[in-house]
């Protein structure tokens, strides 16, 4: 018998591209639910009485959440704790959406799922509580972390995604300061969705696993590729990350490490491979290298 599967979200950059690989799941937006009123989440999820919640909502502007804190608690962290009481309730599998961010950058090596979370921002906090209301609130739960996504609904709270502000500088001969000093593995969305829906169809043991597009770049990497693929040459400068006003500390080093993923069999696709099949889906009209 076929799970029947609910996305919460689903509107998101990631929600957005499971939502069309999961065609037959019941799509719920925050105007359709809001994960921050428990009352809401009950109702809503109890008439649908899904096998599987796949929950994608977050707040996830990393600088406002310094300013605004209790926004990013409510619905990172309050929201997953809202989430797993009744997924629990319906004895459904939880699947909460985490980042990179709940680690320090600290280790300089790829992280992997059994690293100890070390979050420097409200954000990451925010995202580190709601893996752990996820554990705490739901015995059937995968947390799945994912890191600098990209995909083609774009981020609404950041207004897009940076592989199309990188594009629109270079269309517009602007210079481009890019810090090369920070590490991190880009993750195109698609790539993120069809994995998830690998691994819950796989029904491996509850627990977390990262779900990254595999490899490791600098910001700066992460864009002269775009501009490879693309054959564009737009005037780059390289600058430190301290040089930025940003008002929330980034971790320096947080790529992750799959390999639980591939020892199930599930191999990710490296992140050039994931930047050129985003580039001739959003963008056609380019001649590609």
């Amino acid at each position: 018998m076929k799970n029947k599967t609910a996305i919460i979200g689903a509107n998101g950059q990631l929600g957005s591209d499971l939502s069309k690989i999961y065609d037959d799941a019941v799509k719920l937006t925050r105007k359709e639910l809001d994960v921050t009123n428990l009352q809401m989440c009950r109702k809503v999820l109890k008439d649908i009485k899904p096998d599987v919640i796949i929950n994608c909502a977050a707040y996830v502007r990393v600088d406002d959440a310094e300013i605004f804190p209790l926004e990013a608690l409510s619905v990172n962290s309050i929201g997953a704790k809202n989430v797993a009481i009744v997924s629990e309730e319906l004895k459904a599998t939880n699947v909460y959406i985490s980042t990179d961010y709940v680690f320090d950058g600290n280790k300089n090596v790829p992280y992997n799922e059994n690293d100890q979370p070390n979050p420097i921002n409200v954000y990451g906090m925010s995202k580190y509580f709601g893996e752990c209301f996820t554990q705490s609130y739901s015995n059937n739960h995968y947390i799945f972390r994912v890191s600098s996504l990209f995909g083609k609904a774009g981020a609404s709270g950041k207004g897009g995604n940076f592989v199309d502000t990188m594009v629109k500088m270079a269309e517009n001969k602007e210079q481009i300061r890019l810090v090369d000093d920070v590490i991190m593995s880009p993750t195109y969305t698609k790539d993120s969705a069809f994995l998830i829906k690998s691994l819950i169809e796989k029904n491996p043991e509850f627990g977390i696993y990262h779900l990254n597009n595999s490899g490791q770049c600098s910001w700066y990497e992460f864009a002269t590729e775009i501009f490879k693929v693309m054959n564009l040459n737009p005037d780059i400068k390289i600058i430190d990350s301290k040089d930025l006003d940003r008002k929330a500390k980034r971790p320096m080093f947080s790529a992750l490490d799959n390999q639980k993923l591939q020892k199930l069999g599930v191999c990710p696709k490296d992140w050039k491979s994931g930047i050129r099949e985003y580039l001739k889906e959003k963008i056609p009209r380019f001649n590609y290298l």
